[in-house]
């Protein structure tokens, strides 16, 4: 069993790809201080991204990569590595997100990179997963944070939180009702890494109490 973090400040790198609300929701919790943490650079794949100007009214660093500009992938991460190393980012928060990150970047902050997923993992993975939960007629649906590994939304389960859906739902209404879980869920699963009590035991995810180790 490995411990992800020691307790203390976490420096955050967010990457988002969209308007950025799971960014509003983050930077809100960290004003409030409910979440012990500092965003030190956000970056975007996407140049029209609402995230962007969110980030630069609040003065965070923001940063935009195309992909468009880079000759193949590897060279789009070395130099998304180099960003963040630069800004001495100790964790990684996908934030909508919509590039599966490769190898080189997973080695590099290694544990150290976290998703939120509109589904409770491991059903309905990828992309439109509240129109997959629709389409298949589940009573329940809901939010997951997780560790990234290599695969698509495979990695070590930290938080969920489950929503109910409805006769009458569709992908809008549940996803409405999934993200306003995702602004509490993101910010209350980064706290647990903040305070130091997330461990890993192979692929499972045990959260110590507060205050406490776990016997590695």
């Amino acid at each position: 069993m490995i411990r992800v973090r020691e307790p203390g400040l976490l420096t955050l790198a967010v990457l988002a790809s969209g308007r950025g609300s799971n960014f509003d929701a983050l930077y809100a919790a960290i004003q409030r201080q409910d979440l012990h943490a500092v965003i030190r650079i956000l970056v975007s794949d996407n140049p029209e991204a609402g995230a962007i100007k969110k980030a630069r009214q609040r003065g965070i660093t923001a940063l935009v990569l195309n992909p468009a500009d880079f000759s193949n992938r590897r060279s789009y991460e070395e130099a998304l590595i180099r960003a963040l190393q630069e800004q001495e980012v100790d964790m990684v928060a996908l934030a909508g997100y919509m590039r599966l990150v490769g190898r080189d970047f997973l080695q590099a902050f290694r544990h150290r990179v976290v998703n939120i997923h509109p589904a409770l993992l491991p059903s309905f993975m990828g992309l439109h997963a509240q129109k997959q939960a629709v389409d298949y007629g589940v009573c329940f649906s809901g939010c997951t944070v997780h560790i990234v590994d290599e695969g698509m939304d495979t990695g070590p389960i930290i938080l969920q939180k489950v929503v109910p859906v409805f006769q009458d739902d569709d992908e809008e209404s549940l996803a409405l009702r999934i993200l306003a879980e995702e602004h509490q869920a993101y910010w209350q699963a980064l706290q647990l890494l903040a305070e130091g009590r997330i461990y890993l035991d192979g692929r499972k995810v045990v959260v110590s109490e507060i205050g406490k180790g776990m016997d590695l």
